[in-house]
């Protein structure tokens, strides 16, 4: 159990983070977007981490508060669970 979710936490950080970065790069070509709602939630469920390292690696959604509260709550949501798991 303990590896599936480890690999679960790093699979969800690393599309996340390239979720970002894809969505950045959407964004100057004025193309269609990846729907906020979808980063959220990716971030909620687990992804707070790699949604934080995509949005300072990409210079993207920086000034978006609600994103920053999601992303720490998905960022707490991993260290509690693992936390739990790992003890």
């Amino acid at each position: 159990m303990r590896n599936q979710v480890l690999v679960y936490f790093v699979l969800v950080n690393a599309l996340l983070f390239i979720m970002m970065g894809i969505d950045k790069k959407r964004a100057r070509q004025k193309a269609w977007r990846i729907p906020e709602r979808n980063l959220l939630l990716l971030g909620l469920f687990g992804g707070g981490l790699g949604g934080f390292l995509g949005m300072h690696h990409f210079r993207h959604k920086t000034k978006h508060l609600n994103f920053k509260v999601v992303f720490a709550l998905g960022t707490l949501v991993t260290g509690i669970t693992s936390y739990i798991i790992f003890l």
